[in-house]
């Protein structure tokens, strides 16, 4: 994709064995509307602690076949769950931005790097190539996140806001907000409809949109329909495209 042109950036989250047929249904209604392996993948290693990765082989194959013809695959966390007890902003996010779920919010550096550099050593043995990059689950990241970051050779990294390369926060190669769709409560839902709606003209301007996904959004006929009334409406002026087409 030639620089100057607009692109769509869309990927599936909290992929795992145990979400393997939510995943299967996103990936049938994303590739219906942009072609063949046009979408990142957000692999969990180990989602919650009941479904590791690294035993599951029937599915390590099948994210190696992805991976081959071409869909870009991304560390996602470890366990995607968030046991930390906060105080101040911290708490404010982690209530309030995810269910539990913002892993890497309240790590220690230390904890952050072991968790990020043996992730990607699975993932990267499964797939059989260099993983795309590190997002954090539900985005957040907190100090000693974002120290790590730098250490471990990911090429790039997001949050709500901004795509950058791990080392270089301050220059992004992106920026404006994910349009993405909540399922676990009847409020959520509709506010994520609502935004979604909105961003469909507005954010037709930006150079480049990100769409996420995740396994729940299948629960809802009317999340499904949002998400395909959202690719259409993007993909008539952003081709769809590659995280790595960022680094060119």
């Amino acid at each position: 994709m030639p620089a100057s042109e607009k692109r769509l950036l869309t990927s599936i989250h909290d992929v795992a064995p145990c979400f393997e047929s939510e995943v299967d249904r996103l990936a049938d209604l994303i590739e219906a509307r942009l072609g063949p392996a046009r979408f990142a993948m957000l692999v969990v290693p180990d989602h919650w602690g009941r479904a590791p990765l690294s035993q599951a082989t029937a599915f390590q194959a099948r994210l190696r076949g992805w991976a081959e013809r071409g869909v870009e695959m991304f560390v996602h966390g470890w366990f995607h769950r968030d046991t930390a007890q906060y105080q101040g902003a911290a708490g404010f996010k982690a209530k309030h931005m995810t269910a539990g779920e913002g892993e890497f919010l309240g790590l220690s550096h230390a904890e952050a790097l072991r968790r990020m550099r043996d992730g990607k050593a699975l993932v990267e043995d499964v797939i059989g190539m260099p993983a795309a990059g590190f997002i954090a689950p539900a985005w957040l990241y907190g100090p000693g996140a974002m120290q790590a970051l730098g250490e471990c050779g990911f090429a790039l990294a997001e949050d709500h806001f901004r795509v950058w390369q791990p080392g270089h926060e301050d220059t992004p190669l992106a920026k404006g907000p994910v349009v993405t769709w909540a399922s676990r409560s009847t409020m959520r839902t509709a506010s994520s409809l609502a935004f979604a709606a909105l961003a469909r003209p507005a954010l037709q301007p930006l150079r480049t949109v990100r769409l996420a996904v995740h396994p729940g959004d299948v629960t809802k006929p009317s999340i499904l329909a949002s998400v395909d009334a959202t690719l259409r409406a993007f993909t008539r002026r952003h081709g769809p495209g590659r995280y790595a087409d960022l680094l060119k």
